[in-house]
């Protein structure tokens, strides 16, 4: 990532934790304060709530049963916010009374049990989420070996980061918080019997927290986490247990776990088999390496499973990778409107909530692996062009990525403000692959853009550059040398030449 935009990111993660909005200072019940506000979601409660809701327009939707349980990933927003609200969609509009979250254990070295958090309530940003604490009395009843450790969810996020989403979908709804120390098979199996026989005759929902692989490649990470939730929605715990031992042993390069948070998975499954589950639904899945701020060398996987009832259960498979077209050719009206579209939405949904959307659509063609730049103006001045030239990540990605790189890590001009967005046009350049030619006599303006290199340094002009700014062909590389830090007529002797084409379209008017 870089430099700035990461500062920009690091800054909102160690923001000081403020004060809920709708917190109420008279009552003396227990409080868990929220550990991780300002980290792994925003502190502020406008930012919070929008960031939620723009995530849930967005999801996969509800295919019309009543999830008993789901399985959602834990980590940060920015990387699975959308994951999440993919999941939890899946339950939009249904009138739980009680949530049970099952947390995993990041925090306490050596506790390897369950830990039922009793009374009082969970606090977020969003205001303070009640806890039933007559189902947790009688859940600890029904399971007696259960204990409540303080330390062990109190600086815990996997269950916290997913209580705004409830206190936004169910503001009704009291909570169960549990944490699930350890994949103990045996453990999980009879706790998953007591939960599930607490909540017959409730109008409960069961939330399993848990992020798929830790840290391989993307192209490992794909194929780790699909066998994982190809095992999962068999609702089959010997068969989950055994594919991600499986995985686990098979030697993946950098493959830390298959499942943080496979008590949790385990737990749930028995739970909701308990209460009437036929059918595990995979609803979607992404890894780190599709977010616009990930890096593919090493990935986090995300998935979204729903647990229903009232049909039979399809055999377990999961959607096939899509195959992307090749590069080049021309964008049709809608694959340009969708660009334009996902480049806007980003920049807007940073600025108003410092989140990002997840770059995924319906057409293939928009996951060839392409380099793009996207130009900012305003008032038909430049304030931001940044590009990605190789062709290693799908254009839709890239483009996204790139819209955040303009407006925020340009370094000829500050960062972008809500207050400029208004003004601002957006401007889109698609680039054919690079082809070496032999000189400059090779290069034709206006249909050409430019890349030199020389002496380690290097510098890249789009093909409408030169005709905005009227240059010739001479004078277009004495400034592209100037640009790469070399003399102006350098071009001349010993430079490398690259041209490429580029489909360039805009948001002219669109405001």
């Amino acid at each position: 990532m870089p430099r700035r935009l990461l500062i920009l990111c690091l800054c909102l993660a160690v923001c000081l934790l403020g004060p809920a909005a709708n917190a109420r200072p008279e009552s003396d019940e227990p409080v868990r304060p929220p550990a991780v506000a300002g980290q792994f979601y925003p502190e502020d409660p406008a930012k919070l709530s929008a960031g939620i809701r723009a995530f849930l327009d967005e999801a996969v939707p509800p295919s019309g049963q009543r999830p008993i349980a789901l399985i959602l990933p834990h980590a940060g927003y920015i990387f699975c916010g959308q994951i999440m609200a993919d999941a939890f969609r899946q339950a939009q509009g249904q009138d739980y009374e009680v949530v049970v979250v099952l947390g995993t254990n990041h925090t306490a070295p050596g506790f390897s049990g369950v830990s039922i958090y009793p009374e009082g309530s969970f606090q977020t940003p969003l205001g303070r989420m009640r806890i039933d604490a007559d189902l947790a009395r009688r859940l600890k009843d029904a399971f007696p070996e259960a204990t409540f450790r303080e330390d062990v969810h109190q600086q815990e996020h996997s269950i916290e980061v997913l209580v705004p989403f409830l206190q936004t979908l169910f503001p009704k709804a009291r909570l169960v918080p549990v944490i699930v120390g350890a994949p103990d098979p045996n453990l999980c199996r009879r706790f998953g019997e007591r939960l599930g026989e607490t909540l017959k005759g409730r109008r409960a929902l069961i939330v399993a927290s848990s992020d798929l692989s830790h840290y391989p490649a993307y192209d490992d990470a794909v194929a780790v986490d699909r066998r994982t939730l190809t095992a999962v929605v068999t609702l089959d715990p010997n068969r989950i247990l055994a594919a991600v031992s499986r995985t686990e042993a098979a030697g993946t390069a950098k493959l830390s776990t298959a499942a943080c948070g496979l008590g949790p998975i385990l737990t749930a499954v028995t739970a909701a088999k308990v209460l009437g589950a036929t059918c595990g639904r995979w609803v979607s899945y992404a890894n780190a390496g599709d977010m616009l701020l990930g890096r593919r060398d090493q990935v986090v996987g995300y998935g979204a499973i729903a647990l229903d009832h009232g049909q039979p259960c399809p055999p377990p498979r999961l959607e096939a990778p899509r195959r992307a077209a090749s590069a080049g050719g021309d964008l049709t009206p809608a694959q340009k409107k969708e660009l334009l579209d996902l480049a806007h939405r980003t920049i807007d949904l940073f600025l108003t909530t410092q989140l990002v959307p997840l770059a995924r659509g319906a057409d293939p063609a928009l996951d060839r692996k392409q380099g793009a730049f996207v130009t900012l103006k305003k008032a038909g001045e430049l304030r931001g062009c940044i590009g990605h030239m190789a062709e290693d990540r799908p254009l839709r990605q890239v483009v996204g990525a790139m819209a955040l790189q303009a407006a925020f890590n340009d370094r000829r001009f500050p960062q972008l403000t809500l207050k400029e967005w208004p003004g601002i046009e957006i401007e889109i350049s698609v680039l054919t692959p690079f082809r070496p030619v032999a000189g400059a006599a090779e290069v034709q303006i206006g249909r050409d853009g430019v890349v030199l290199e020389k002496g380690g340094r290097s510098a890249v002009f789009l093909p409408q550059v030169a005709v905005e700014q009227g240059w010739s062909r001479e004078e277009m590389l004495s400034q592209l040398c100037l640009k790469a830090g070399l003399g102006a007529d350098d071009w001349r002797k010993g430079a490398k030449l690259s041209t490429f084409q580029a489909v360039v379209f805009g948001e002219t008017g669109r405001r």
